[in-house]
């Protein structure tokens, strides 16, 4: 009976749109002045009873324009919008499958001309900004601002959450021009709901201060800015949701909002132990984050954006709340801030099999181990944007940091020789208690002077971190051979570090051409002092304490990098070149006393020239070309430098080398992106390549009978990192309601690398293809069906005959698809399968991975209830395999397992000068 019924919804979508025809409308505008062809105008047709959008398109550099659709209606709204001219309005009547409405003369206009028509264009492309009309666009009923996002021409979203407009990351997004939670991207998209939001703005990223001064802004990053209509820009909204499933899995959600005008005050909450941030209200593709743009730290916490939310690898349960407060005080002021908790606690089994490779012979390390973290964290930023007047900014951006972790860890890790006969063994069993406390703050004084472009800034910024460790260790190492050696340690370490760092920068630019060719003149001071104290005591079986100072093993050190950089800037802003050369010298003195053994002092000093260029040429708003160049040179790191013999590892002793020279890096990308407005095409390509020479390695040698190691460090020449990337993508239009995205990309990777073993120098390059393809079926209102499917090449050689050759191979593919009959339920499906052959033998080689979804609304779409299915067909995996100079390493972790889940999820939303409830309809467009 189901099936009878789904198909009989088709039939009769179908035979809605059956009466539609074909049309296209051609023409051509021109600057009703002196005729000049008009490029970028945005050209639409609405309907006339209800103004919903049929199709858009922008005119080209002779001012052509072509739109193509299918319509019902007798008659359509024709309109033509351009920044700075009249809107052009007609009303055509639909009988002619092609019709030229010939030359459009467009005239000059004041801003308020446009009070009634600008709003309506689904995109306006200004200089340096491109602008859409939500209400152009449709998305599903519940949609968020990520769900915006990927309807809109240009926007790509990938399977790790990264936002890209026309090949370009987005790195902030701000909601009426403000932070909106810290400037988490996550947050915003993943929470906001699409109702609420009237207009989308994408610019180049700039600080605050350098939109104040007029400076140009990142260009190969962006910003999007979510505004909201005046008159809905005040009550009350949110979203809560909450779930139980089978193992014992939970969720929980919540998110209120209050709205008026430019104060605002947000509050969420939320945790699971599904390994999700906790800010999801129940979507499967948003809840069950297969790795994406997760990151995971040293402490078992992970980040989102840069926020850390506790964690770690394995089974985490988490919960967070937060609160994020926004206003203008005065006429002068405007403040924002927020604030975080976090905890966590994660748990994770993992073993691994190494393959290490020697010139004259090899051997194998088998690994396992088992880890449990509870974590928590307090977060609170603080920023204050002050015009005392037009002229006078004052920024002032403090943040605060505390957290408390303890981890509990365990290892048996074991080495055999290439014969496979077990040369030595070991075991540990630590407790960690770490406690931090950080406080940072950034101030900035820009003052302009007149119209030209010149300006005056100060920037201040200081940053305190106090950390400390409680590490009790109780290890048993052996080492068999000719000479066995057993090494037991039962100690525990009181750990202490202390960094404090302060930078100054003072530019004046100077116009000499107004507000195009500048000349800027900087000078930045910077010092950092860390502190780090290690006092390790041995356990006294007499006293039953730990009291028996251990030097050895106990370090204490003070650390100075001090810089002192006066530079020059030459930096041109026309309306199709942009680019900007500066050239700076860093006079740097690194500083080391030890105090333990002061005969390890190290005072050097670096200076060198370095360099940072761009060049921006825009052939038109659709297409422009960008490339950088830089210089750097980076110093060894203080443990690189330091002569001390580290023997914290009794299979692996530490020494560093106070002779090394600081790494000259050289790095170019040149990149190419255009969106073809009329053809709906899009081709993103970028090459980059970083040549290094005095770069700072690890040097091993290994004792052949025992295999226990000494690491040095050394400079070498000659490694280099090379990429090519390339995207297309295009849309097909089938009729109005059924559309294909098609999407080809591939990224190839070099690399060269120069490295030791067992004190023979060789290079070992690592050359790697992955070609992918996408294709997306969209059914308006009825169904998607999205699949992909990705392969990797990768080939490693090596310049030592030791060394065998190595290619592999792994593919990945998968579909994703969604389906949105009967009315009111919406089943989504991701389904992906890896293969990766070269996985060693009692590794996963081959994994399915289904996630399902069932959602059905009620309460008027206010309400979801929905049914999960994690990994449905119960093999989750993260076999991996790494390749490197020197080893090949197969691991696996613990993951989480299947589970059913059962939620239900309710949204409200009083926006508006009445408090009444809005349900904005969303207009679809191709």
């Amino acid at each position: 009976m189901r099936k009878l019924f789904f198909f009989a919804a088709l039939l009769c979508v179908s035979f809605s749109f059956s009466q539609s025809k074909d049309f296209k409308v051609t023409g051509k505008l021109v600057d009703a002045e002196d005729q000049y062809p008009m490029e970028a105008a945005t050209v639409f047709l609405q309907r006339v009873k209800d103004s919903a959008l049929v199709t858009y398109t922008i005119s080209d550099k002779d001012g052509l324009f072509s739109l193509e659709n299918s319509t019902s209606d007798e008659y359509l709204n024709f309109y033509v919008s351009y920044v700075g001219f009249k809107t052009y309005h007609k009303k055509i009547k639909m009988d002619k499958d092609v019709q030229d409405i010939g030359i459009i003369p467009l005239e000059m206009s004041n801003a308020l001309d446009e009070v009634v028509l600008k709003s309506t264009a689904p995109v306006t492309i200004k200089k340096d900004t491109l602008e859409f009309n939500v209400s152009s666009f449709k998305t599903k009923k519940d949609a968020n601002v990520e769900d915006l996002l990927k309807e809109l021409p240009g926007v790509e979203i990938d399977e790790e959450g990264k936002i890209k407009v026309n090949g370009k990351e987005v790195n902030k997004i701000l909601v009426n021009g403000k932070p909106f939670f810290g400037n988490d991207p996550s947050i915003t998209t993943k929470n906001l709901t699409k109702d609420i939001i009237e207009k989308i703005q994408i610019v180049d990223t700039k600080t605050k201060a350098e939109a104040f001064s007029g400076e140009a802004g990142d260009k190969e990053n962006k910003t999007i800015n979510l505004t909201i209509k005046e008159e809905n820009n005040k009550g009350v909204f949110g979203r809560v949701s909450a779930g139980g499933g089978t193992d014992e899995r939970y969720e929980f959600a919540g998110m209120l909002n209050y709205f008026d005008n430019d104060q605002r005050v947000s509050v969420l909450a939320g945790g699971n132990n599904t390994n999700s941030p906790g800010f999801s209200f129940g979507e499967i593709s948003k809840m069950f984050g297969r790795g994406g743009s997760t990151s995971w730290s040293s402490n078992g916490s992970f980040s989102i954006g840069g926020r850390s939310f506790g964690g770690g690898v394995g089974i985490t349960t988490s919960q967070n709340a937060g609160v994020n407060y926004a206003d203008k005080i005065g006429e002068k002021t405007e403040a924002s801030g927020d604030y975080f908790f976090s905890s966590s606690s994660s748990e994770n089994e993992s073993s691994s099999q190494r393959e290490t490779i020697l010139s004259d012979s090899r051997f194998f390390n088998n690994t396992n181990s088992k880890s449990e973290n509870d974590t928590d964290s307090h977060t609170a930023n603080l920023e204050f944007e002050i015009e005392t007047d037009s002229t006078f900014q004052i920024n002032i951006a403090p943040s605060f940091n505390y957290s408390k972790s303890r981890t509990l860890y365990s290892s048996n890790d074991e080495t055999l020789d290439e014969d496979r006969v077990l040369t030595n063994q070991s075991t540990v069993n630590s407790n960690v208690e770490s406690f931090g406390k950080d406080f940072s703050n950034e101030l900035s004084l820009t003052k302009r002077f007149g119209s030209k472009g010149s300006f005056l800034r100060f920037e201040l910024e200081n940053r305190i971190n106090e950390t400390e460790n409680d590490d009790f260790i109780n290890s048993n190492t052996e080492v068999f051979g000719t000479d066995p050696e057993t090494i037991n340690r039962n100690q525990f370490t009181d750990g202490e570090k202390n960094s404090n760092g302060i930078s100054a920068e003072l530019t004046y630019r100077l116009p000499l051409v107004a507000k195009k060719l500048f000349l800027n003149f900087e000078y930045q001071y910077a010092r950092d002092k860390d502190e780090n104290r290690e006092s390790t005591f041995d356990f006294n079986e007499v006293l039953q304490d730990y009291v028996d100072f251990n030097t050895e093993l106990s370090t204490d050190f003070e650390y100075v990098d001090s810089r002192s950089i006066p530079g020059v800037a030459l930096s041109y802003r026309g309306e199709k070149l942009s680019g900007r050369f500066n050239i700076s010298y860093n006079m740097r003195t690194l500083k080391n006393n030890d105090l333990l053994r002061p005969q390890f002092n190290v005072e050097r000093d670096f200076n060198n020239a370095e360099i940072n260029s761009y060049l921006n040429y825009r052939f038109s708003p659709k297409a422009s070309i960008y490339a950088n160049y830089r210089l750097s040179n980076n110093p060894p790191a203080l443990r690189q430098l330091q002569a001390f013999t580290d023997v914290s590892n009794p299979l692996n002793t530490v020494v560093g080398n106070p002779n090394l020279e600081p790494e000259k890096s050289h790095r170019v990308y040149i990149g190419y992106n255009g969106f073809d407005w009329q053809k709906k095409t899009g081709l993103y390509l970028n090459a980059n390549a970083e040549i290094s020479n005095n770069q700072v390695i690890s040097k091993t040698t290994v004792d052949p009978e025992t295999l226990k190691r000494v690491t040095t460090y050394e400079n070498v020449d000659g490694n280099y990192n090379m990429g090519i990337y390339g995207r297309y993508s295009k849309d097909f239009k089938l009729d109005s309601i059924r559309k294909i995205k098609f999407r080809l990309g591939a990224w190839t990777n070099f690399t060269k690398n120069v490295n030791f073993n067992n004190d023979v120098q060789y290079d070992s390059k690592v050359n790697s293809l992955t070609p992918n393809i996408g294709v997306d079926f969209i059914w308006d209102k009825v169904l998607e069906f999205k699949p992909y499917y990705r392969i990797t090449y990768t080939k490693n050689t090596y310049g030592i005959e030791a060394f065998e050759d190595r290619n592999f191979t792994s593919h990945d593919a998968g579909v994703r698809t969604a389906t949105f009959l009967p009315k009111n339920f919406e089943w989504r499906n991701d389904v992906s399968f890896n293969y990766n052959p070269n996985i060693a033998d009692g590794f996963q080689k081959t994994a399915w991975f289904w996630n399902s979804t069932l959602a059905y609304s009620v309460l008027k779409d206010q309400g979801a209830l929905t049914l999960k299915v994690y990994d449905l067909l119960n093999q989750n995996t993260n076999a991996r395999r790494i390749a490197t100079q020197d080893y090949i390493q197969d691991s696996q972790s613990t993951v989480l397992q299947q589970y059913f889940m059962l939620s239900f999820s309710w949204k409200f939303n009083s926006l508006g000068s009445k408090g009444e409830s809005k349900d904005n309809d969303i207009y679809f467009f191709d």
